[in-house]
């Protein structure tokens, strides 16, 4: 890729996630591009949507939590919180543009079907959940587990527990990986477990 045009790509999702931080509107590309400070048609050159723009973003975010988490040495537990934490904190320093835009379709489904910014962070966590889940003497539930850590590490729900309620981010990260471990009991213990919600991509 060209050096300009990776440059304006680069501008393009900066300027992205700075309008998602602090819009209450629907954003457009002409919005993001006037904020990048490049045409309307190199804008649409790079991205073909507004939600584009945003899960490439997210699929960033997601590389460092991957890249941070292939580093982490120790049991799956040990690992499963230190990963959930830098999950938090990168959530504090850039996951504010990650709240706005929500999708109608479920996370697993999504996700199944290779979305690329789910499936980063899906892989930052697995193994991780899978050792976690041995630990505890519980089955493999697959991507189950994911799914309820998507649920509880929501970036929303972190800035509503630091915000709203007043948690510290280390205070989030303890009770929500004490709920998690709960969440991986029952899911693995309930008597409708399934082959179906077990497949992992």
């Amino acid at each position: 890729m060209r050096s300009d045009t990776e440059r304006n790509r680069k501008n393009l999702i900066q300027a992205a996630a700075r309008l998602f931080e602090i819009s209450e509107t629907p954003l457009s590309m002409t919005d993001i591009a006037t904020e990048a400070g490049v045409s309307v048609a190199t804008a649409y050159r790079q991205f073909t949507s507004v939600e584009e723009v945003l899960n490439t973003y997210r699929h960033d975010v997601g590389l460092l939590l991957l890249e941070y988490s292939q580093k982490q040495t120790g049991s799956g537990l040990q690992r499963l919180e230190k990963i959930s934490r830098y999950w938090i904190k990168l959530v504090r320093e850039r996951g504010a543009a990650m709240v706005p835009m929500r999708n109608r379709r479920g996370y697993l489904e999504r996700l199944w079907e290779g979305a690329e910014y789910l499936l980063v962070q899906a892989n930052a966590v697995r193994p991780a959940l899978r050792d976690a889940m041995d630990e505890m003497d519980l089955p493999d539930i697959g991507d189950k587990a994911v799914f309820l850590w998507n649920i509880l590490f929501d970036p929303r729900e972190i800035f509503d527990l630091i915000d709203t309620v007043g948690l510290s981010e280390k205070q989030v990260g303890t009770q929500l990986m004490s709920v998690l471990a709960g969440g991986l009991r029952g899911f693995a213990t309930a008597n409708d477990f399934s082959s179906e919600t077990h497949r992992v991509k």
